[in-house]
């Protein structure tokens, strides 16, 4: 964030007041957070953007229970948080397998494409097998860059615990999907 953008708190503030475009720059800052949370929890990508979706909607109606507007991001995480929870029972509950995984339309060369599908079949079931706060941890740090600072005051753990479980999460990965895979999904 630049010294010309506006702080969340100052966002928030013009928001609560009705202005489209502060909570519009809330979205588009914040967004590929949220959605990563989703993902870490839900392990699907349609699902998640569902969740990341309805949770900006909640986050909206509910923006003056925001108490402490200079930690949005924090209390956004929240609801995607418990959003994607309250789903994954839902979905527990109409479990339903999708019978072809998904492939983008319009693939130059269907061979690649086949092959980062099943890739990212192999990532799915791979972070699936994580447990939650490890899966949120790589997904925040190896996707979005958070610090292990940001992480930690996020998940409400030490900076040292976020390391740690970053490292098992790697390990566990590397053990699950072997070294080159891994290296294909770096950013």
């Amino acid at each position: 964030m630049s010294e010309k953008d506006p702080s969340d708190a100052v966002l928030v503030a013009r928001a609560r007041r009705g202005d489209p475009a502060a909570f519009d720059t809330l979205v588009r800052r914040h967004y590929r957070t949220a959605y990563a949370v989703a993902l870490a929890v839900l392990g699907r990508r349609t699902d998640a953007e569902d969740v990341c979706q309805d949770s900006w909607v909640r986050a909206l109606e509910r923006l003056d229970d925001c108490r402490e507007p200079d930690r949005f991001i924090y209390w956004l995480l929240q609801i995607v948080r418990n959003r994607a929870r309250n789903y994954l029972d839902y979905r527990r509950v109409r479990a339903a397998e999708p019978l072809e995984p998904d492939t983008a339309a319009g693939a130059d060369d269907p061979r690649k494409e086949l092959d980062a599908v099943r890739l990212r079949a192999r990532l799915s079931e791979s972070l699936a097998a994580l447990p939650e706060v490890q899966r949120e941890i790589v997904l925040l740090h190896d996707l979005e860059g958070w610090s292990h600072r940001e992480i930690a005051k996020h998940l409400e753990i030490s900076e040292v615990m976020s390391r740690q479980h970053l490292f098992q999460a790697r390990r566990r990965l590397r053990g699950l999907l072997g070294a080159s895979a891994l290296e294909e999904f770096k950013p």
